[in-house]
């Protein structure tokens, strides 16, 4: 009998080719004939095009094609989320072109393209094309780009604005926050960053002449997603005439979602030079300069309440920095991703948000692990810690009484989650919060804070505690909800998964999700394992080509768990039951006397009759004695539309020490309790929370992306951009509780961005606890030494 190994802390199946150096990512893609493109980007934020001469370039040695904006046939990129019902925005609405034709809007905008024999002479290329600028004033200031006098950006969009969105009861809220007993507002700001996977990104493009077909090799999340965007909207191309493929891909973090230029610029630079392969791949400079930003929220706050600790309302005004131009889904972060869940895990009845998405002379912003989620998150919990401190109550304790009661589920979220559109409604399904904040404060030793703290004074550290206790939204569905006119995305949001089951009783699942390093292969070939009573050795997974898969909508917000998984279930269980059904047939008993136990096909009473998986495909598949009406083979596929969104949640405690002398943050504790729901692979659960933590005290230590006036990004290299070392994280203390979701058949909600979203807020408070003997209320984002150490100096900072 074959052991269930859903559940199980199994080794991940990928990571052989990994971890010795056979996995096949883009750069290691080599073909026959191989060109090298390289894109000159504009070194200005804000200009005009007047003129570009690219004769010194087609003169260079191994040059054998040279493209600029007015060479490309192509629209602009696409908007598949325009954050439907914004005042205006499907107006204002300015997205990249291939190449830019008129004007340029961020420093890194691509201006031409050279296509070299090597990659050295496209560099080389580029260099010598020669434009003619029109230098213009620059605004990199989110609040201030909207203000009277700054630099227009686009005539569409007066004062820069590219949306006002708000949800939620302004009327109830304006009357709550102005008859509370208490009131305290802030401005704190969620600073730009920049993703920095391990792969940047990279295309290749081959174009078949003579079957008028292209092939694009893309480092990306959804290959599916971007043939349909790349034939529909931007090229034409019919799309059975294009196949999309990534193969490994290293890291992502939302990155790799969206639409870019280069993707179109392969396809259509193969074509112009007769089909030879073009791979474009980018440095790790114009990743900075021209993939996703993330975060850059500049927010108002005002949460208002009782004495007592209750808290009657929550209103937020948001500025959200969306770049030069516009990203693929950019407009749907800050809106609905982060705006419909500012309340949290807490039950506040007046919740108001008005989001400002404002156009500046910087890169585009789009998703970032969390996307929204972790901005929402770092408002809601600073808050409650400066509504504690207002009223002199006990961080915990004014959680605890704020929380969502487990017996309130399903949830209506008052900041508009719970608006039915088309028929359907989300809410927040489930949820037991106290347990997790109990667990993670005796894990702690939170009665013990006060001699920890004492026990730092004496080697001139002060300790500091924070607090974060984070719901997250997965898997963001269903389709009729979230593709409503009410949130304006231009896309479905179910799943898709085929399952094989060849003549040897060898099992291959194909499916519409796609992995950049979560181990997919792995969790997918546990699930059918336990589905069908396999090894899982007898199981392979493919994805990442639009050929051999079924359509799927890739892999981000969390998803593939809840998704992509059920689909996979659907279709193994429609295997099995075509099985048991043949099975009858082989055993000449009744389908409804057959019970499946593990890969067997028994007669009920009769276990020695009985027929295993692979006995049953092998006759199946020669279809030497069907049923009638049945046909051969074992190979069915299945879509998964999810009923609603799952809702992990957690409490995350961290304990830093800042130095009194130099402002040194250091981390030295990181305790989690995280709800996830069932677990199909712990280990693998505990390397996402590993790495998701890890991005979230970068943010709120070490990380942040820096423009200057005029528009220059001066955190440009990793000389400049500190992202977090192993050596700065302590051991981080993981625990759980678990609530299984109720909208999937495994109990799994989702766990790629919840280290993220909880862990931010979590240093945050702790280092504003660490400094409340100096005084210090607030403070933004990075707390990097010297900040700190002038904020402990600073009485203006004080006051």
């Amino acid at each position: 009998m074959t052991t269930d190994v859903l559940g199980s802390p199994v080794k991940r199946v990928e990571d052989p080719r990994f971890i010795t150096g056979k996995g096949r990512y883009l750069d290691d893609i080599q073909m026959t004939g191989m060109t090298y493109m390289a894109i000159l980007r504009s070194p200005y934020a804000n200009a005009n095009i007047r003129s570009i001469d690219t004769s010194a370039a087609k003169a260079m040695p191994g040059v054998i094609l040279v493209l600029t904006g007015a060479d490309v046939p192509y629209n602009p990129l696409p908007m598949a989320w325009p954050a439907g019902g914004s005042s205006g925005v499907q107006n204002n609405i300015n997205m990249p072109r291939a190449l830019a034709t008129d004007d340029v809007k961020w420093t890194g905008e691509g201006v031409a393209a050279v296509i070299a024999e090597t990659p050295e002479q496209a560099a080389d290329a580029v260099e010598v094309v020669h434009v003619d600028w029109e230098p213009l004033p620059a605004v990199v200031d989110t609040e201030g780009a909207t203000q009277p006098g700054a630099p227009q950006l686009h005539e569409n969009a007066p004062n820069n604005v590219v949306f006002v969105w708000t949800v939620g009861d302004k009327a109830g809220t304006d009357a709550a926050v102005d008859a509370a007993e208490v009131v305290v507002r802030q401005r704190i700001v969620n600073q730009r960053l920049i993703p920095n996977p391990m792969e940047v990104r990279g295309d290749i493009g081959l174009y078949n002449p003579g079957t008028d077909e292209y092939t694009v090799w893309m480092s990306s999340q959804t290959p599916h997603i971007q043939r349909l965007l790349l034939t529909a909207f931007v090229t034409g191309i019919p799309e059975h005439k294009v196949r999309c493929i990534s193969p490994d891909v290293g890291g992502a973090f939302g990155t790799k979602i969206f639409c870019y230029a280069d993707m179109a610029l392969v396809m259509l630079a193969s074509k112009l030079i007769g089909g030879r392969p073009v791979k474009w791949v980018e440095t790790r400079r114009e990743n900075y300069q021209s993939t996703t930003h993330g975060r850059d929220h500049v927010t108002y706050l005002e949460i208002a309440g009782k004495r007592d600790g209750e808290v009657t309302g929550l209103r937020v005004k948001t500025y959200a920095n969306l770049g030069g131009r516009l990203s693929t889904i950019g407009p749907g972060v800050p809106t609905t991703l982060y705006a419909r869940v500012l309340a949290g895990c807490y039950k506040i009845p007046n919740v108001y948000c008005e989001v400002t998405g404002v156009y500046t002379n910087t890169t585009f912003v789009d998703a970032y692990r969390g996307a929204g989620r972790p901005e929402a998150t770092y408002v809601i919990e600073r808050a409650m810690d400066l509504f504690a401190a207002e009223i002199g109550m006990d961080r915990a304790a004014v959680r605890r009484k704020n929380f969502i009661a487990p017996d309130a589920f399903p949830y209506d979220n008052p900041s508009g989650l719970g608006t039915a559109v088309n028929g359907e409604k989300i809410y927040i399904d489930s949820g037991n919060y106290e347990p997790a904040l109990n667990k993670a404060l005796m894990t702690v030793g939170y009665d013990d804070l006060d001699k920890a703290k004492a026990e730092a004074r004496t080697r001139g550290k002060h300790l500091g505690l924070g607090l974060s206790t984070y719901i997250e939204v997965c898997g963001v569905a269903p389709s009729k909800w979230i593709g409503a006119v009410g949130e304006g995305w231009g896309a479905a949001m179910w799943e898709s998964a085929n399952l094989k089951v060849h003549l040897t009783g060898k099992v291959i699942l194909t499916m519409g999700t796609q992995p950049q390093g979560q181990g997919h292969e792995t969790t997918y070939s546990q699930i059918i394992a336990s589905e069908l009573g396999l090894a899982m050795d007898d199981i392979i997974v493919q994805h990442s080509d639009t050929l051999g898969t079924p359509f799927g909508y890739g892999s981000y917000g969390s998803r593939t768990s809840s998704v992509g998984s059920t689909a996979a279930i659907k279709a193994a269980g429609k295997v099995r039951e075509k099985a048991r059904r043949y099975a009858a047939h082989m055993l000449e008993a009744s389908v409804d006397d057959i019970e499946v136990v593990g890969a067997e096909y028994r007669v009920k009473g009769s276990p020695e009759k009985k027929k295993t998986l692979q006995e049953i495909a092998f006759a199946l598949d020669l279809g030497f004695s069907l049923p009638e009406g049945m046909e051969p083979y074992l190979d069915e596929t299945a879509y998964h539309d999810t009923p609603n969104c799952t809702w992990p949640f957690g409490t995350h405690i961290a304990v830093v020490e800042v130095d009194e002398d130099t402002g040194k943050v250091d981390l030295v504790r990181y305790v989690a309790v995280d709800d996830v729901g069932n677990k199909i692979n712990p280990m693998i659960v505990d390397g996402q929370l590993h790495g998701g933590i890890a991005q979230g005290v970068g943010q709120a230590l070490w990380e942040e992306a820096i423009y200057g006036d005029d528009g220059q990004l001066l955190s440009g290299s990793m000389l400049d951009y500190a992202l977090p070392r192993a050596s700065w994280m302590p051991n981080l203390e993981l625990d759980e509780t678990v609530t299984p979701s109720p909208v999937n058949p495994i109990g799994v909600k989702g766990v790629g961005e919840a280290g993220t979203i909880a862990s931010t807020a979590a240093v945050a408070n702790a280092v504003i606890d660490a400094l409340k003997p100096f005084g210090v209320r607030h403070l933004d984002m990075p707390f990097t030494a010297p900040k700190v150490w002038r904020a402990m100096q600073s009485q203006e900072v004080r006051s």
